[in-house]
């Protein structure tokens, strides 16, 4: 189809993108394994980090199915709804596991960035599978502005669960530090 040729450089952009922040999250990761487990870590990964790698996965997911030689526009339109609603039904999970963890308490700013912007998205996404069967240059403009919020939700997103890891940890080392110190000190006396 001639109107999803024209998005073919928009979607390389995107979709290769998303596919490198996909592998700089798992970098990250490994990086900061050896990093001593909080008590409900494991829940706030849940609730903080997966849903960036999950955005990311669904903008690499909408470039390749906009970039695959399609007849016409009814398979990529269903592949565009289920997408959609699949991601509110996420976005409502990924809610419920930042209400019930405990490692860190959301602000305004995390439930606009995890739930609020995210749930547009995805209604946005879900809205354009039903519009593109009687008008796909708009739908094909409004799937590409969900993809763009989601690459630029788990952008933000990635940045601000690195910078609380790195800047906690750097804190607890801070603290631990003069206690370590203080226990060579004494051993060094003695």
């Amino acid at each position: 189809m001639k109107e999803l040729a024209e998005w073919a450089n928009f979607y390389v952009i995107v979709g290769s993108s998303a596919g490198a922040l996909i592998g700089l999250q798992f970098v990250v990761i490994t990086l900061i394994a050896n990093r001593p487990v909080e008590r409900g870590a494991a829940q706030a990964s849940d609730a903080f980090t997966t849903p960036s790698v999950v955005h990311f996965g669904i903008v690499l997911l909408l470039a390749a199915v906009v970039s695959a030689p399609w007849g016409g526009m009814g398979t990529v339109s269903v592949v565009w709804g289920l997408a959609g609603l699949g991601g509110i039904v996420y976005v409502v999970v990924v809610a419920r596991r930042m209400r019930a963890q405990t490692a860190y308490r959301p602000v305004f700013e995390d439930w606009l960035f995890h739930v609020l912007l995210p749930l547009a998205a995805y209604a946005v996404l879900a809205g354009a599978a039903f519009a593109a069967r009687s008008d796909t240059r708009p739908a094909l403009f409004v799937v590409g502005a969900a993809a763009l919020t989601l690459l630029f939700i788990g952008i933000h997103n990635a940045w601000d669960t690195v910078t609380h890891l790195v800047f906690v940890w750097q804190g607890e080392e801070q603290k631990a530090a003069p206690d370590a110190e203080s226990a060579s000190d004494r051993e060094d006396k003695n």
